[in-house]
């Protein structure tokens, strides 16, 4: 009979019936077994040409303004359904073909700075539970949605004798009211991408605006200590005669290697010409007192007498040495007093040195705005220093050194604890090559004051 029958010609319809049943079966299946029924894949583009593939997952990007919205418009002109979490605004909005759906008031988030902080990033709701037991907090969360990990949007969570947690109480997720996430869990999908953000998500930015002054120095530099923010910056890597800067280097290698309490004898080669006159050889004066002297006054004839200690050759040295070592690559001294035009940095490689008195020796910043409050080595024996430094008066400067030479013309380099925001930041200004250098200085630092 069997035989009879495979015998017996098949009618082509049947045959066409069969493969279609197939393949409607196999469709069947795979969207039945499929783990994400839905799935979105697609390309971002940034400043540049260039496209990449946007995986979802956490997403340090989507802390940056700009990034979140190109995300976001990319979704609603593809006419995509998703859910966005404002976290700054503290908003959630569903969106079907594009377009706002329902758009419901987040109750509370994860605390920012603790482990449980809500992340940022682009995620997918990864399934849906009309009422989950959390065994972490042993507390019920309705109409709950995961999208990472330990993360969820849901409802108002209440305990399992009835009672609803406090409104303090968070363990990360995305809470909304209870009739609020209902609505949501109504409208999304497994799969459906959840574009979290949030503008304050870890970040130590500030947004700048700049407005560039009149400076008329060849060369200069405005930055932030801390984060590196240039506020302002003109050929700041040209290698120039930097005059009496080069003080601040010869201050640190004394204090280096030398002791404060320690008296040097003024030596012959010290008689130099000077801004004002107070050495004469073989007078004994501390390293202390010498140090008042070369960063208030400018004194050619310290710095003479702080190289002698160790030898001007040997002094030199160093001074190179500490340049290399605080990465000053196009930084060349030749005498300690930079009276000579062998005296070579950039506003780069004095940025550098700058973190470094800032970071590292400030009591040097301190003598030379007056302002060293430790006074283990008494008082300076000078009463009557006049101090050269353009900002000694202004209450937010920190300490700094001008110089002035034919080849170099007027130099300055001065650090303030300027207030920006609700924070104090160190700001480092730098003029090379200055006509005006009081000027020019006083012009960049009434910018950063007045736009930032």
């Amino acid at each position: 009979m069997f035989n009879k029958i495979f015998r017996t010609p098949i009618p082509s319809w049947v045959i066409l019936a069969i493969v279609a049943l197939v393949i409607l079966s196999g469709t069947f299946f795979l969207n039945y077994f499929k783990k994400v029924p839905y799935d979105y894949n697609f390309f971002v583009g940034f400043l540049s040409e260039q496209k990449e593939q946007f995986n979802y997952g956490s997403w340090p990007a989507l802390q940056n303004t700009d990034f979140f919205n190109q995300v976001r418009d990319k979704f609603v002109k593809e006419k995509v359904d998703f859910i966005e979490s404002d976290l700054s605004k503290m908003v959630l909005r569903v969106y079907v073909g594009g377009e706002v759906k329902k758009e419901v008031k987040i109750l509370s988030k994860g605390k920012e700075g603790s482990w449980w902080e809500t992340p940022a990033g682009l995620y997918k709701i990864e399934g849906k539970e009309k009422s989950h037991f959390s065994s972490f907090g042993k507390v019920y969360m309705p109409w709950s949605m995961p999208f990472q990990g330990n993360f969820f949007i849901h409802g108002w969570p209440y305990y399992p004798d009835g009672t609803e947690v406090d409104s303090t109480y968070s363990g990360g997720c995305i809470r909304l009211s209870t009739e609020d996430a209902k609505e949501v869990f109504d409208l999304a999908q497994q799969g459906m991408p959840v574009l979290v953000y949030d503008d304050g998500f870890g970040n130590d930015n500030f947004v700048y605006q700049p407005k560039i002054p009149l400076v008329l120095a060849k060369n200069y530099l405005a930055a932030d200590l801390k984060n590196n923010f240039v506020f302002m910056e003109k050929e700041s890597n040209e290698i120039v005669p930097i005059a009496s800067l080069t003080k601040l280097v010869t201050a640190v290698v004394a204090t280096e290697y030398i002791n404060l309490e320690k008296k040097l004898e003024v030596p012959k080669a010290a008689s130099v010409f000077t801004s004002k006159s107070r050495l004469k050889a073989g007078q004994e004066v501390s390293v202390f007192d010498l140090l008042h002297l070369l960063l208030l006054e400018s004194s050619n004839e310290a710095a003479i007498t702080l190289a002698s200690y160790l030898g001007p050759i040997r002094f030199v040295e160093l001074m190179n040495k500490k340049a290399v070592a605080l990465g000053m690559k196009n930084t060349k001294f030749i005498d300690p007093a930079g009276s000579g035009e062998g005296n070579i940095s950039s506003a780069e490689d004095l940025f550098a040195l700058s973190k470094y008195l800032y970071n590292n020796r400030s009591f040097i910043l301190r003598i030379s705005s007056e302002k060293i409050n430790n006074l283990a080595y008494g008082e300076s024996s000078f009463s009557d220093l006049e101090n050269f430094n353009v900002f000694k008066d202004d209450p937010d400067f920190l300490g700094g050194k001008v110089g002035e030479t034919k080849e170099a013309r007027q130099t300055i380099l001065s650090i303030f604890e300027l207030k920006i925001g609700l924070e104090i930041r160190p700001v480092v200004i730098i003029a090379l090559g200055s006509e005006d250098r009081a000027g020019d200085a006083a012009n960049i630092l009434n910018y950063v004051r007045s736009n930032y």
